[in-house]
């Protein structure tokens, strides 16, 4: 799979669920395929909101 975003842009979205304003795309078949992997959200929130408060361990 080619690494362009046009080229996903293109690709067959996946499934989803609910209709009209609560149509969401369903959990269960997205993959690393579809833009699901976030692997630095959670370093990016910490650097976008330092004061908000960490779970505890």
């Amino acid at each position: 799979m080619s690494d362009d975003p046009l080229d996903r842009a293109t690709s067959t979205p996946p499934p989803t669920l609910g209709e009209g304003c609560l149509s969401r795309y369903d959990p269960e078949a997205m993959d690393e395929e579809t833009g699901t992997e976030f692997e630095e959200a959670a370093k990016l929130w910490d650097e976008l909101h330092p004061e908000a408060e960490k779970p505890a361990p």
